[in-house]
Formats: C-alpha cells, structure tokens, sequence
C-alpha cells in the first residue's frame, strides 16, 4: 500500500523516482497540489481508519483527500516503498498561540538522505510545507510556497512559516519514535474532541504548481496567487459547494464507501451559516 503505480497516477507524475532530494521535492509537490487536504469524514461522521489498505482506498482509488494522519500516512508508505530511510514524528500545533501545550496531534515525516535528516509534511491545510526543509536551526528555507524556518529549544524543533513579514510558529515537535498506536490515539483526539476545529468547520485546501493555491472554509473559497487572495467566492448553497469540490479541488464523490451525496453534504453543511461573511 499503496502500489507505486496507482499512486503515481494519482498525483498525475511520470518522473523517474530515484533515493534523492530531487524525487523527494517532485513527489512533495505534486502531492500536494492534487491530493486535497479535507476533513470532511469528521463532519460526516465516519471514522478515519488509519491502516494501509483503509488509507489507499481513501485517498488514492477513491479520490478523497485527508488530513495529517492520512495524508503523511501514505506519503511515509510511498517514501518507504521508494526506498527512502523515512519516519513518522508527532508534533503539537501551536498555530493559534494556545496558553499551555496542546497533545501531540500532527503526523510529520523525518527523512535521512546521505547523512543529512529533511523533514518533510504534505499534511498542514493552507501552510504545509510543498517542499522538504532540512532538519536545521535559524535558517530561512525557501519552499515554493513560501519561506520557512526551524527554532530549536532544547530537544523540540519549532517550525515556523513567514507570514507578512512576521515569523508565525505552526507546530513544534522532537524527535522520538513513534508508533502505530500514537498515530490512533492523535488520530481520535483530533476528530472527536469536542473542541477540536476539525468538528467545526469545513476546511479544504489544494496548492497549485506555480504557487498559488484555493482553500475552503465552509461556504468561503479563496483563490490564492503568491500569498495574496485574487478571487474570492461566497457560495450560494450546497450544491453550488458540491460542484465546486470536484471541478476545483478534485475530489472524488463517487466511491460507494468514500462517496457522499449531495444530501449528505446539505446534513453536514446544515450546522454552517451560509450568510456572506460565513467562513472568514
């Protein structure tokens, strides 16, 4: 899981994949501008499997997206496959500036490629990082999508993304191992805490090769082109976001088991205002 050539298609890639920074920056990439970061199965609700079989069926023959826990899942497993010395870490997000530490909550990968550690996460929403940034401190790192830097306090890593010419920090994280388990127990704080922002909101996000990117909050879609919003749609009603989440971000709806309908979407979006200023 998932055979290399299925997911290939996928991402629509025909490089060749060979164990260097290269390939790791091209399948980086492509994954995210076509596999889009969703969390619509916590709104549904259906429970995120987490295993191999569960994860391709999801996301790369039923054409679904994912978050964190799903999206680096496969990316560690097609790394894997590869032949690339990678791993999973677990970080705690701090994007918000929460008073005290939160759980651990966010899958990123550790990749070791001739001696030197990248991390690399397909799995952020709107900030992830589009490229692997090597594992070092206090140096800006360009990404096609923006700059990003890594803080080191102690033994935790803090990474942080460039934001109006202002450092913001999104999560930090260390580099224990960590197992199977971990991933579940995050996995199911982070779909059903009842505060936890997945329950809350439709959010959708998909980047675009020459860095843009179109990201959904409930009802507000934005269209982004260097970090500066371009296009801007408040949609009308759920069919309207129906239509928009396959002609715009790709997404698979057919699937007997990953589907959904549109009275499906119309349950779930009931509980969302769809007033003009719904979603900023």
């Amino acid at each position: 899981m998932p055979g290399l050539n299925a997911y290939f298609a996928r991402i629509n890639w025909s490089g060749a994949a060979a164990v260097n920074i290269e390939t790791l920056r091209a399948l980086h990439l492509q994954h995210n501008c076509t596999i889009p970061f969703e969390n619509l199965d916590v709104l549904l609700p259906r429970e995120m499997q987490l295993d191999e079989q569960s994860l391709e069926e999801k996301l790369i023959t039923a054409r679904r997206g994912g978050y964190c826990f799903e999206q680096n899942g496969v990316f560690e497993r097609v790394l894997q496959q590869l032949g690339f010395n990678v791993r999973g870490l677990l970080g705690r997000v701090v994007l918000a500036n929460p008073p005290s530490l939160p759980p651990r909550t966010h899958r990123l990968l550790l990749v070791e490629l001739e001696g030197e550690p990248w991390i690399a996460d397909v799995g952020f929403g709107g900030q992830t990082l589009t490229a692997p940034i090597r594992l070092q401190a206090d140096i800006p790192q360009t990404t096609p999508h923006g700059e990003y830097r890594l803080l080191q306090e102690g033994d935790d890593w803090i990474l942080q993304f460039l934001h109006h010419e202002h450092w913001q920090s999104m999560y930090r994280f260390d580099l224990v191992v960590q197992h199977q388990s971990d991933y579940v127990m995050g996995n199911f704080w982070s779909a059903h805490w009842p505060q936890s922002h997945f329950r809350h909101h439709l959010l959708m996000c998909r980047h675009l090769p020459e860095g843009g990117k179109l990201t959904l909050t409930n009802f507000h879609f934005t269209h982004y082109e260097q970090g500066r919003a371009v296009a801007q749609i408040h949609l009308p009603d759920v069919a309207s976001l129906y239509a928009l989440l396959q002609e715009r971000f790709g997404l698979g709806v057919d699937d007997p088991k990953h589907g959904f309908t549109v009275s499906e979407l119309a349950a779930v979006m009931a509980a969302f205002d769809t007033h003009p200023d719904a979603g900023k």
